[in-house]
Protein backbone atom coordinates (compact mmCIF):
# COMPACT_ATOMS: atom_id res chain seq x y z
CA UNK A 1 0.00 0.00 0.00
CA UNK A 2 0.72 3.16 -0.48
CA UNK A 3 3.09 5.42 2.09
CA UNK A 4 1.07 9.08 2.87
CA UNK A 5 1.34 11.14 -0.24
CA UNK A 6 2.29 8.81 -2.57
CA UNK A 7 0.14 7.48 -5.27
CA UNK A 8 -0.24 3.91 -5.66
CA UNK A 9 -0.62 1.81 -8.65
CA UNK A 10 -2.74 3.01 -11.33
CA UNK A 11 -5.80 0.53 -12.41
CA UNK A 12 -8.41 1.39 -15.20
CA UNK A 13 -11.93 0.81 -14.78
CA UNK A 14 -13.86 -0.06 -17.86
CA UNK A 15 -17.44 1.00 -17.09
CA UNK A 16 -16.45 2.71 -13.89
CA UNK A 17 -19.04 5.51 -13.52
CA UNK A 18 -21.90 2.84 -12.82
CA UNK A 19 -22.71 1.03 -10.02
CA UNK A 20 -20.69 -1.88 -10.12
CA UNK A 21 -17.48 0.34 -11.49
CA UNK A 22 -18.01 3.04 -8.52
CA UNK A 23 -17.80 -0.33 -5.68
CA UNK A 24 -14.60 -1.51 -7.34
CA UNK A 25 -13.19 1.75 -7.26
CA UNK A 26 -13.94 2.59 -3.59
CA UNK A 27 -12.53 -0.74 -2.90
CA UNK A 28 -9.21 -0.29 -4.66
CA UNK A 29 -8.61 3.31 -2.96
CA UNK A 30 -8.98 1.45 0.78
CA UNK A 31 -6.20 -0.81 -0.71
CA UNK A 32 -4.14 1.99 -1.73
CA UNK A 33 -4.48 1.86 -5.50
CA UNK A 34 -5.35 4.75 -7.42
CA UNK A 35 -8.88 4.27 -9.69
CA UNK A 36 -8.73 5.36 -12.86
CA UNK A 37 -12.67 5.16 -13.95
CA UNK A 38 -13.17 5.30 -17.87
CA UNK A 39 -16.63 5.83 -19.37
CA UNK A 40 -17.94 6.26 -22.96
CA UNK A 41 -16.42 9.23 -23.70
CA UNK A 42 -12.81 7.80 -23.13
CA UNK A 43 -13.91 4.78 -25.72
CA UNK A 44 -12.04 6.63 -28.89
CA UNK A 45 -8.82 6.95 -27.69
CA UNK A 46 -9.02 4.16 -24.90
CA UNK A 47 -5.47 3.21 -25.14
CA UNK A 48 -4.32 6.54 -24.36
CA UNK A 49 -6.48 6.63 -21.69
CA UNK A 50 -5.46 3.53 -19.95
CA UNK A 51 -1.90 4.72 -20.81
CA UNK A 52 0.14 4.23 -17.89
CA UNK A 53 -2.37 2.19 -15.68
CA UNK A 54 -0.84 -1.21 -14.59
CA UNK A 55 -4.10 -3.35 -14.67
CA UNK A 56 -8.06 -3.20 -15.99
CA UNK A 57 -10.92 -4.20 -14.51
CA UNK A 58 -13.50 -4.64 -17.31
CA UNK A 59 -17.55 -4.07 -17.38
CA UNK A 60 -19.33 -3.96 -20.19
CA UNK A 61 -22.81 -1.52 -20.37
CA UNK A 62 -25.81 -3.62 -19.49
CA UNK A 63 -27.44 -5.72 -22.08
CA UNK A 64 -24.63 -4.62 -24.13
CA UNK A 65 -25.82 -5.84 -28.22
CA UNK A 66 -22.24 -7.09 -28.89
CA UNK A 67 -20.47 -7.87 -25.63
CA UNK A 68 -17.54 -9.97 -27.59
CA UNK A 69 -16.99 -7.07 -29.79
CA UNK A 70 -16.63 -4.82 -26.91
CA UNK A 71 -14.42 -6.99 -25.06
CA UNK A 72 -12.18 -7.53 -28.15
CA UNK A 73 -11.60 -3.70 -28.63
CA UNK A 74 -10.60 -2.93 -25.00
CA UNK A 75 -8.65 -6.24 -25.19
CA UNK A 76 -6.95 -4.83 -27.94
CA UNK A 77 -6.13 -1.23 -26.52
CA UNK A 78 -5.16 -2.44 -23.36
CA UNK A 79 -2.50 -4.88 -25.21
CA UNK A 80 -1.65 -2.01 -26.99
CA UNK A 81 -1.30 0.49 -24.22
CA UNK A 82 0.84 -2.33 -22.35
CA UNK A 83 -1.46 -2.63 -19.73
CA UNK A 84 -0.54 -6.82 -18.85
CA UNK A 85 -3.22 -7.76 -16.45
CA UNK A 86 -6.92 -7.36 -16.58
CA UNK A 87 -10.05 -8.58 -14.58
CA UNK A 88 -13.37 -9.35 -16.42
CA UNK A 89 -16.39 -8.70 -15.28
CA UNK A 90 -18.57 -11.83 -16.03
CA UNK A 91 -21.72 -13.28 -14.85
CA UNK A 92 -22.47 -16.75 -12.35
CA UNK A 93 -23.22 -19.23 -15.26
CA UNK A 94 -22.25 -17.90 -18.18
CA UNK A 95 -22.77 -20.78 -20.31
CA UNK A 96 -26.65 -20.71 -20.08
CA UNK A 97 -27.84 -21.55 -24.18
CA UNK A 98 -31.72 -19.55 -23.09
CA UNK A 99 -30.32 -16.37 -21.74
CA UNK A 100 -28.41 -14.37 -24.54
CA UNK A 101 -26.83 -11.89 -22.73
CA UNK A 102 -25.03 -14.60 -20.53
CA UNK A 103 -24.11 -16.79 -23.50
CA UNK A 104 -22.51 -13.33 -24.65
CA UNK A 105 -20.11 -13.83 -21.64
CA UNK A 106 -19.23 -16.79 -21.94
CA UNK A 107 -18.32 -15.95 -25.46
CA UNK A 108 -16.25 -12.67 -23.92
CA UNK A 109 -14.58 -15.11 -21.22
CA UNK A 110 -13.41 -17.22 -24.21
CA UNK A 111 -11.81 -13.81 -25.50
CA UNK A 112 -10.14 -13.01 -22.36
CA UNK A 113 -8.73 -16.28 -22.09
CA UNK A 114 -7.00 -16.33 -25.12
CA UNK A 115 -5.95 -12.42 -25.22
CA UNK A 116 -2.25 -12.76 -24.15
CA UNK A 117 -2.51 -10.68 -20.95
CA UNK A 118 -2.55 -12.19 -17.02
CA UNK A 119 -6.25 -12.65 -16.76
CA UNK A 120 -8.77 -13.02 -13.68
CA UNK A 121 -12.71 -13.67 -14.39
CA UNK A 122 -15.21 -12.33 -11.76
CA UNK A 123 -18.60 -14.20 -12.05
CA UNK A 124 -20.90 -12.52 -9.60
CA UNK A 125 -24.08 -13.44 -8.93
CA UNK A 126 -27.64 -11.11 -8.53
CA UNK A 127 -26.56 -8.25 -6.62
CA UNK A 128 -28.40 -7.57 -3.81
CA UNK A 129 -28.85 -4.01 -4.16
CA UNK A 130 -30.86 -4.82 -7.40
CA UNK A 131 -33.85 -5.87 -4.62
CA UNK A 132 -35.72 -2.42 -3.22
CA UNK A 133 -36.16 -4.02 0.15
CA UNK A 134 -37.23 -0.61 1.51
CA UNK A 135 -41.20 -1.25 0.66
CA UNK A 136 -43.34 -3.38 -0.91
CA UNK A 137 -41.68 -5.44 -3.73
CA UNK A 138 -42.56 -6.77 -7.33
CA UNK A 139 -40.23 -9.68 -9.20
CA UNK A 140 -41.84 -11.31 -12.59
CA UNK A 141 -40.07 -14.76 -11.47
CA UNK A 142 -40.73 -17.01 -8.55
CA UNK A 143 -40.21 -16.14 -5.09
CA UNK A 144 -38.83 -19.48 -3.95
CA UNK A 145 -35.94 -19.96 -6.35
CA UNK A 146 -32.29 -19.87 -5.16
CA UNK A 147 -30.13 -17.28 -5.67
CA UNK A 148 -26.61 -16.85 -4.81
CA UNK A 149 -26.61 -12.87 -4.19
CA UNK A 150 -23.81 -10.50 -3.83
CA UNK A 151 -23.18 -7.84 -2.02
CA UNK A 152 -21.55 -4.84 -4.10
CA UNK A 153 -19.21 -4.04 -1.39
CA UNK A 154 -18.15 -7.48 -1.50
CA UNK A 155 -17.81 -7.47 -5.44
CA UNK A 156 -15.33 -4.28 -4.67
CA UNK A 157 -13.29 -6.14 -1.92
CA UNK A 158 -12.85 -9.19 -4.42
CA UNK A 159 -11.68 -7.20 -7.44
CA UNK A 160 -9.18 -5.46 -5.08
CA UNK A 161 -7.70 -8.61 -3.67
CA UNK A 162 -7.20 -10.41 -7.20
CA UNK A 163 -5.77 -7.10 -8.62
CA UNK A 164 -3.44 -6.37 -5.90
CA UNK A 165 -2.50 -9.86 -4.19
CA UNK A 166 -0.18 -12.54 -6.29
CA UNK A 167 -1.87 -16.18 -6.87
CA UNK A 168 -5.15 -14.90 -8.82
CA UNK A 169 -3.81 -14.61 -12.75
CA UNK A 170 -5.40 -17.63 -14.48
CA UNK A 171 -8.27 -18.29 -11.88
CA UNK A 172 -12.45 -17.63 -12.68
CA UNK A 173 -13.99 -17.04 -9.36
CA UNK A 174 -17.79 -17.19 -8.95
CA UNK A 175 -19.09 -14.69 -6.19
CA UNK A 176 -22.30 -14.50 -3.54
CA UNK A 177 -22.52 -13.16 -0.15
CA UNK A 178 -25.17 -15.52 0.30
CA UNK A 179 -28.44 -17.76 -1.03
CA UNK A 180 -32.02 -17.32 0.00
CA UNK A 181 -34.83 -16.69 -1.79
CA UNK A 182 -36.53 -13.69 -2.75
CA UNK A 183 -39.21 -14.71 -0.37
CA UNK A 184 -36.60 -15.20 2.31
CA UNK A 185 -35.37 -11.55 1.83
CA UNK A 186 -38.48 -9.63 2.27
CA UNK A 187 -39.61 -11.71 5.12
CA UNK A 188 -36.34 -11.05 6.45
CA UNK A 189 -37.10 -6.92 6.81
CA UNK A 190 -40.53 -7.37 6.84
CA UNK A 191 -41.91 -6.34 3.62
CA UNK A 192 -44.62 -8.00 1.39
CA UNK A 193 -43.27 -9.47 -1.94
CA UNK A 194 -45.31 -10.37 -4.95
CA UNK A 195 -44.50 -12.36 -8.06
CA UNK A 196 -46.13 -10.32 -11.24
CA UNK A 197 -45.48 -11.05 -14.72
CA UNK A 198 -43.73 -10.31 -16.91
CA UNK A 199 -42.83 -6.21 -17.92
CA UNK A 200 -41.79 -6.82 -21.10
CA UNK A 201 -38.70 -4.31 -21.00
CA UNK A 202 -36.17 -5.95 -22.98
CA UNK A 203 -36.34 -9.50 -25.24
CA UNK A 204 -33.42 -10.34 -23.09
CA UNK A 205 -34.37 -9.83 -19.67
CA UNK A 206 -37.73 -11.70 -20.54
CA UNK A 207 -35.27 -15.07 -21.35
CA UNK A 208 -33.68 -14.28 -17.84
CA UNK A 209 -36.43 -14.02 -15.62
CA UNK A 210 -38.08 -17.18 -17.57
CA UNK A 211 -34.68 -18.87 -16.75
CA UNK A 212 -34.97 -17.56 -12.71
CA UNK A 213 -38.68 -18.77 -12.44
CA UNK A 214 -37.41 -21.97 -12.85
CA UNK A 215 -33.57 -22.13 -11.79
CA UNK A 216 -32.94 -19.21 -9.85
CA UNK A 217 -29.22 -18.29 -10.18
CA UNK A 218 -27.86 -20.51 -7.59
CA UNK A 219 -24.02 -19.72 -6.38
CA UNK A 220 -21.86 -20.75 -3.79
CA UNK A 221 -20.42 -18.44 -1.17
CA UNK A 222 -17.30 -20.47 -0.23
CA UNK A 223 -14.94 -18.95 -2.94
CA UNK A 224 -15.99 -14.96 -2.04
CA UNK A 225 -15.37 -16.06 1.95
CA UNK A 226 -11.88 -17.14 1.26
CA UNK A 227 -11.42 -14.76 -0.83
CA UNK A 228 -11.98 -11.77 2.10
CA UNK A 229 -10.49 -14.15 4.59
Amino acid sequence: MAGRGESGPRVAILGGHGKTGRAVGEARAARGVEPVPLGRADWPDLAGAVAGCEAAYVIAPNLHPDEPAYVTSALRALAEAGVGRVVYHSVASPYAPSMPHHLAKARSEDLVRRSGLSWTILQPGAYLQNLDLTGPLEVPYSLDVPFGFLDLADLGRAAAVVLTEPGHGGATYELATRVATVRELADEVGVAVTQVPDPGWHPWLSAMFAYYDVHGLPVGTRVLASLLA
